[in-house]
């Protein structure tokens, strides 16, 4: 098992094909890391656009719907949780996503006061 994250936090935050998000939530549930936050966004990148037609008129998509998770870990690898994000959103296909990892400078409960990786 990897070292944790060296006391500090950690935001992992993944863009990966909607559909995938149940496999994503398995396997960060499978490693450790139950809590995370899941936001419908919009964006383009490597999959190709789509054409359409509507009325008769033609029509490009270049902004596919894509979830963004994040995920605040402390005690847990970040590797880890990026491993299993990975594994889990793959379809080896354009437009799988992508996965950012950031340092936190502090956190803060709002319920219990708590800081830092307490709050976590």
């Amino acid at each position: 098992m990897t070292e944790s994250n060296d006391g500090e936090l950690k935001l992992i935050t993944a863009i990966i094909r909607p559909d995938r998000l149940g496999a994503v939530k398995e396997a960060l549930a499978e490693v450790g890391a139950p809590s995370l936050t899941v936001t419908n966004v919009s964006g383009r990148g490597s999959q190709p656009a789509k054409k359409g037609q509507w009325r008769g008129e033609e029509y490009t998509v270049d902004l596919h719907q894509k979830v963004k998770i994040e995920c605040v870990v402390a005690d847990i690898p970040a590797e880890e949780v990026v491993e299993a994000i990975g594994e889990a959103a793959n379809t080896g296909e354009p437009g799988d996503g992508k996965i950012f990892v950031l340092p936190v400078d502090d956190a803060y409960q709002v319920r219990t006061g708590k800081t830092g990786s307490d709050a976590v």
